[in-house]
């Protein structure tokens, strides 16, 4: 799974992977653009085609995981990524003389155009993951694991596009490099996928995983009053995360600041995130604190955007810029696996693809919004003596104080807004002491309850349950050290 997330998706659900940043890289896209002869703007669609694509197949990608299962739906992403990175490489690989420049185009076009229908088919699947395959004291950092796989893939692309296309004739032997291991995923899943659930279920909420009906899990997601916050807010913050990562080497050569340096700073942010997730993973596995680790990071996240709106308007502070590029992708990037863990807590017994697909939609087009947003707020400089951006020089210091604001505004209203229960925590305590189970709603304490959800109105109240007067965490929660064991649960 982590091998199909390298080659499928990677912009922290909106950070470019290794098939979308083989023509997004600042440094090879004039390279490209002299090799298909096209414009740079006809390049950029490569990029965008995978937005494109991606919110109206999201629907349809969540409904194969949570009716048809893993197997199925990996196996399928695989073999649609392998066709599009192969009819890449043959569309580049067809020299001018014996097809023209628009067919190349076209070919590599149709190429990016499978990798973006395979992309929902992967980008879903960590929550699915850990949800079927892991106990309920590692599902955090075992989502955590699947989820950082995408970063990992931006920052591989980030290395070795540069590095492989140095040259407009070296674009195919690039495609080349990036088909391989796309075939070989797609051998691996092939073959090594038998089946989309294990043998023996590792928590109670696998033992009896009946999701609801499609339609009905998006019905109740749709009333859910805490999940439209997470859904909201979840949304704006990939939506900055997909500005940072698409607009920095526009923003920073401003003050002089070169590509490689650009470069240097997305590495940074990629880097710290994976490490800062790997920390939070951990945490949250160990005292179910998904809540409070949200809000506190969010808050951070919020602190470091607007130091960043402040510090890149200062020149010649290289370590300044770097060390909050650094922060910024430490607490941002950390939040996504806790917020994926979340949104099924709060949403179960909806299906883990559709809660988990609804977050990804909303930073999808929050994304585009945000990109169009600060781009038309952009003024041109007369005069700019240590640009480094060509002939045309922006001002970027609008644009990124309203996404600071935006981030802050976003954050602040999780922070004061979003409170849930653990709904499948508590439905898996409730399986290991035998007690009756509670309807499981989702949303909010009056939201509209599923007919066919489980419960009664007999069911005891949140105040009954076995400890549910401690805090998510506390010796008697679930999951804490003296919780009863996987194997317990899989019993009762």
């Amino acid at each position: 799974h982590i091998l199909c997330g390298l080659n499928t998706r990677g912009r922290y659900s909106n950070s470019p992977n290794l098939q979308f940043l083989s023509f997004f890289a600042v440094l090879i896209a004039d390279q490209s653009a002299k090799f298909l002869g096209v414009t740079l703007e006809k390049i950029n669609w490569l990029s965008l085609v995978y937005m494109v694509v991606a919110i109206p197949l999201s629907f349809g990608s969540t409904w194969m995981l949570d009716t048809l299962g893993l197997r199925t739906t990996l196996i399928l992403g695989a073999w649609l990524n392998m066709f599009g990175a192969l009819l890449r490489f043959i569309g580049a690989s067809v020299y001018p003389e014996s097809l023209g420049f628009t067919a190349k185009y076209l070919l590599v076009m149709s190429g990016q155009t499978l990798g973006a229908m395979a992309q929902p088919l992967f980008i879903f699947t960590p929550t699915k993951v850990a949800a079927h395959w892991f106990p309920d004291h590692q599902r955090a950092t075992a989502n955590m694991i699947a989820s950082m796989s995408n970063p990992v893939g931006i920052l591989l692309a980030s290395l070795l596009s540069p590095m492989i296309a140095q040259t407009p004739a070296l674009i195919p032997e690039l495609l080349l490099v990036y088909a391989v291991p796309a075939c070989i995923v797609c051998f691996l899943a092939t073959l090594g996928i038998r089946s989309s659930s294990p043998p023996t279920p590792p928590s109670a909420s696998a033992v009896s995983s009946s999701s609801e009906p499609y339609l009905q899990g998006i019905k109740l997601l749709l009333t859910n009053r805490a999940y439209l916050v997470l859904m909201l807010c979840f949304g704006s913050g990939v939506a900055v995360f997909t500005c940072f990562s698409t607009l920095l080497e526009q923003i920073l050569c401003v003050q002089g600041y070169t590509n490689i340096f650009a470069g240097l700073c997305n590495a940074l942010s990629i880097v710290f995130g994976i490490v800062g997730a790997a920390i939070l993973g951990v945490y949250v596995d160990k005292t179910r604190k998904f809540i409070e680790a949200m809000k506190v990071n969010m808050s951070f996240t919020a602190l470091s955007c607007i130091a960043f709106s402040v510090v890149f308007l200062l020149q010649h502070q290289r370590t300044a810029v770097a060390v909050v590029c650094s922060l910024f992708g430490f607490f941002g990037f950390s939040i996504y696996p806790v917020a994926m863990e979340l949104s099924v807590e709060c949403s179960y017994p909806v299906g883990e693809a559709t809660s988990a697909g609804l977050l990804f939609v909303s930073g999808q087009i929050q994304s585009v919004l945000y990109i169009v947003l600060l781009q038309s707020l952009t003024i041109r400089l007369a005069d700019s003596p240590l640009s480094t951006c060509g002939d045309i020089v922006l001002s970027w210091k609008v644009p990124l104080m309203l996404m600071a604001g935006l981030c802050t505004f976003f954050s602040c209203t999780f922070v004061i807004f979003f409170n849930t229960r653990y709904r499948r925590l508590e439905a898996e305590e409730q399986a290991v002491y035998g007690t009756k189970p509670r309807a499981a709603s989702t949303g909010s304490e009056d939201a509209p309850r599923s007919e066919d959800s489980p419960g009664s109105e007999d069911a005891p109240s949140s105040g009954d349950s076995p400890g549910s007067g401690d805090p998510p965490g506390s010796e008697n929660s679930p999951g804490s050290g003296d919780a009863p064991s996987s194997e317990a649960a899989c019993n009762a």
